[in-house]
Parts: C-alpha cells; structure tokens; sequence
C-alpha cells in the first residue's frame, strides 16, 4: 500500500518510465554486444582447435558452417569439415557428409 500512495504523489511517471526503458535499451544493447563476440570468440577457438585435428571440434565447426550458425553459411566448408572429421571416426559427421554428398548442397 506505502508503495501505491508513493506512485500516486509521484507527478512525472512518464519521466521515470522514459529513463527506465532508456537504461533497459543501453544494457540490452551492451549485452547483446558481448554476446555476439563471446560467439565469433568460440568460432575463432573451433577453427584453431579444428586445425590442430580435434574431432570434436572440426564436427562442431562443420555443422556450424552446415547451419550457418553465427558464421556464413557455406555447403563446401561443411562438407570439408565433416570429411576430416568422420576420417577420424566421429559416426555423425559421417552421415552429415552423406547427406549432403546425396543432396549435392546443405
């Protein structure tokens, strides 16, 4: 109720919620930035650790490039990645590879 009757007396309401929303958008924005390069951070790590024969990782960074997953979709990248990858004995990227062998694109 204390809470209520404040509102009540509190004339510029617009005021607060304009500086609200405004607070709300800059922390939304600084978030969303942070985001988007902790995510070209991982893609950045996959292509090293893809390079350096990590199965795990040339799997993950050829289904990232099959999905266009925070990096340019791209069929031939994919395929490349799900080759190394099933040489080495992951079971999924060989039928990943499979798939898009059969289809000729992603």
């Amino acid at each position: 109720m204390k809470y209520i009757e404040l509102l009540k007396n509190i004339e510029d309401i617009e005021l607060y919620v304009i500086v609200f929303l405004l607070l709300f958008i800059l922390w939304f924005i600084a978030n969303t930035i942070t985001y988007y390069k902790g995510e070209k951070r991982k893609i950045k790590h996959l292509h090293r650790f893809a390079k350096e024969n990590d199965i795990e990782a040339q799997y993950l960074l050829a289904h990232r490039y099959h999905k266009g997953i925070m990096i340019k979709r791209s069929c031939q990248n994919a395929a490349f990645w799900y080759q190394k990858a099933s040489h080495a004995g992951n079971r999924d990227a060989e039928g990943f590879l499979a798939k898009i062998l059969r289809k000729k694109r992603c």
